[in-house]
């Protein structure tokens, strides 16, 4: 039998119906409960995939897509995503995973509770046509008007400043369009998250958090201005998601050697907290910091601080999911039931 690893798609609450549960398994998919929620997962082979390999990760993306959307379809509309390719090896590391975070899980899973996620792209219909609006422009053909007095042609460096005056107008444009839309469509939403166009031709790439209850209004709002940019635009929507772009779980396992190595860097007493972290980094960066200390200056010394520093800074968010004292210790044996760190990325 080929060695499995378990993949995990994100984190669920417990009051769901068993029935719920059960057909899972239509989707290879089961689930992992401590406590009051569970997370959802599935068995793979192990496959040392490169997430930087661009064809690795859209084949991953689309997965992990098609899955999350199978769950939802189920009836699980308040799931926590986990972060793609998201990867333990363990049932006892899942559950340490659940274990650890469990506090930040049910307070982003009460935030979460009513409300869902819709992306939405626009793109110009016509963008041939756009740019040839643009280029009879007043500005563009005085521009040219003046170089023509000058001269029979346009040189290269002279199409190269058209180019860029027309560049400057779309970009305008594309602008003050994507303003009026979010103006519009802001006013159905808790939070907007805008990411990176593809191209020119595309005005937005957003992602809308709203209530499930204004779905019905969201999409009517599209309509509207579809109507009322008279097919200028397409409009593309992709939901309900869960909140990819709003919450999302992050796991990071932290190395025992380099948390010990950064104790040791920053000269830590065995009982501490990270306010005696952070004073302990401030002393060491005042004696080789070279903005501060230009005679004794030492980038390398201070770039190993640094990393210390960020280390323990790491080491003690994970050790106050499970502890609210104010004090740790930093005995091996304890900073081994504490390498687990869960973030939410918002």
């Amino acid at each position: 039998m080929e060695p499995k690893e378990i993949y995990i798609y994100g984190v669920v609450p417990n009051f769901y119906e068993a029935e719920h549960f059960r057909s899972l398994n239509k989707l290879g998919v089961y689930f992992i409960s401590f406590q009051n929620i569970s997370a959802l997962v599935s068995d793979r082979e192990i496959a040392h995939f490169d997430l930087s390999d661009r064809e690795s990760l859209a084949h991953l993306l689309v997965h992990h897509q098609k899955t999350v959307e199978g769950i939802m379809s189920i009836g699980f509309n308040m799931i926590l995503p986990a972060k793609l390719g998201t990867i333990v090896q363990t049932k006892d590391e899942v559950l340490n995973i659940l274990s650890n975070g469990h506090d930040l899980i049910i307070t982003t899973l009460k935030k979460i509770e009513y409300l869902t996620e819709i992306d939405v792209a626009i793109t110009w219909a016509d963008f041939s046509g756009l740019l040839k609006e643009i280029s009879v422009h007043p500005e563009i053909i005085i521009m040219k008007d003046d170089i023509l007095k000058k001269t029979d042609l346009l040189s290269k460096v002279d199409q190269v400043k058209v180019g860029m005056m027309v560049q400057a107008k779309l970009t305008e444009k594309n602008k003050a369009t994507e303003l009026k839309i979010l103006d519009t469509l802001s006013s159905f939403c808790h939070d907007v998250k805008m990411h990176e166009v593809m191209n020119d031709q595309m005005i937005t790439n957003s992602a809308f958090l709203i209530n499930r209850n204004n779905i019905e209004k969201f999409e009517q709002a599209i309509n509207e201005l579809d109507e009322e940019f008279e097919g200028l635009l397409n409009f593309k929507l992709v939901g309900p998601l869960p909140c990819y772009s709003f919450y999302t779980i992050e796991v990071k396992e932290l190395n025992l050697e380099q948390v010990e190595l950064a104790i040791k860097e920053l000269e830590l007493k065995e009982e501490t907290s990270e306010s005696e972290i952070k004073k302990a980094f401030l002393e060491k960066a005042r004696l080789f910091h070279p903005d501060v200390n230009a005679d004794n200056s030492d980038v390398e010394t201070f770039n190993r601080i640094n990393e210390a520093y960020h280390t323990l800074l790491d080491y003690s968010a994970s050790e106050r999911q499970n502890s609210k004292e104010g004090f740790f210790s930093l005995a091996k044996e304890e900073i081994s039931k504490n390498l687990i760190l869960i973030k939410i990325k918002e």
